[in-house]
C-alpha cells in the first residue's frame, strides 16, 4: 500500500513538474511581448497599457446611457455649481447615472496641494481632466464644474477625450453680475487685495471661442437652474447621449 502512494505521487508530482515546465514555456512569449510593447508616458517608464474584456461599449449598454463629459466654465458666481446639481438631478430623475466634479469639492482632497498659481491652475485642471476621462469611460456623465480660466488648458482636457465626448458649456455672465451675487465674498476680498490672482479682477478668464453650448445671462435676466439644465439635458437627448 505504501509503495502504491508512493508510486502515485510520483506520477503526480512528475506530471505537476510537467506542466509547469510547459506553462513556463508558453507564458514567457506573452512577457517577451509584453516587453516589447512597454512605454514612457511623463516621468512613468516602462509601463504597458492593460486591456479588459469588458470596454466602455459594455458599461453604456449596462448604464443605456453613453459616457462623457460636460465642462462647466465661466467666472466665479456664474452659476456652475448650482447649475451642475440641477443637470444631475434632472439626469437623475431620468434614471441616468452621473458624477460632479466640482472645482472646491476636488481641492478638499485630490487637488488639496495646489494653490491658485498659473501653474497650479494648469495641474488642478489637468488632474480633474484626467479624472473625468475616467468617468466618461466607465459609462458615467460627468459634470466637471469649475472657473478653468485658461483656454488651453480646457482645450488640452477635450484632446483627452473621443471627439464628441467632450461637450463645453459656458456660462457667459457679466462680471458685474458676478460680482453682485458674489456668494463667498471673493470679490470684496480680491477688490480688497485680500486676495490675488483672482479670475476676472487681476487674473484673465479667456471665454471659449467655439462651445458646444452658450448659457447667456444678463443683469435682470437670469434663468431658474432647472430650466437651464433643461437645455443641457436637450442637447444631450438630441445627440444621443441618453442611450446606449
Amino acid at each position: 500500500m505504501r509503495l502504491e502512494l508512493a508510486s502515485t505521487a510520483s506520477i503526480s508530482d512528475r506530471a505537476f513538474l510537467n506542466r509547469s515546465k510547459q506553462w513556463r514555456t508558453t507564458a514567457a512569449l506573452p512577457f517577451l511581448n509584453l516587453s516589447q510593447m512597454a512605454k514612457t508616458v511623463g516621468k512613468a517608464t516602462n509601463i504597458v497599457w492593460h486591456k479588459c474584456s469588458v470596454d466602455k461599449c459594455d458599461r453604456q449598454q449596462l448604464l443605456e446611457q453613453k459616457g462623457c463629459v460636460i465642462w462647466m466654465t465661466g467666472l466665479s458666481g456664474s452659476g456652475k455649481s448650482t447649475l451642475a446639481c440641477a443637470l444631475s438631478r434632472g439626469l437623475h430623475a431620468r434614471g441616468k447615472l452621473t458624477y460632479i466634479l466640482d472645482g472646491d469639492n476636488v481641492r478638499h482632497g485630490l487637488n488639496s496641494d495646489l494653490g491658485f498659481k498659473a501653474e497650479d491652475r494648469a495641474e488642478n485642471i489637468r488632474r480633474i481632466g484626467e479624472v473625468a476621462k475616467l468617468f466618461a469611460d466607465a459609462g458615467i456623465i460627468c459634470i466637471a464644474s469649475l472657473i478653468s480660466p485658461y483656454r488651453k488648458d480646457r482645450d488640452a482636457c477635450r484632446a483627452l477625450l473621443p471627439e464628441r465626448d467632450f461637450i463645453e458649456v459656458f456660462l457667459d455672465v457679466p462680471l458685474e453680475v458676478c460680482e453682485a451675487r458674489d456668494p463667498k465674498g471673493l470679490y470684496k476680498l480680491a477688490r480688497s487685495g485680500k486676495i490675488k490672482g483672482f479670475t476676472g479682477i487681476d487674473d484673465p478668464y479667456e471665454p471659449p471661442v467655439s462651445c458646444e453650448i452658450v448659457l447667456r445671462q444678463k443683469a435682470g435676466n437670469c434663468f431658474p437652474p432647472s430650466a437651464m439644465a433643461e437645455t443641457v439635458i436637450s442637447y444631450l437627448e438630441e445627440k444621443g447621449y441618453l442611450q446606449a
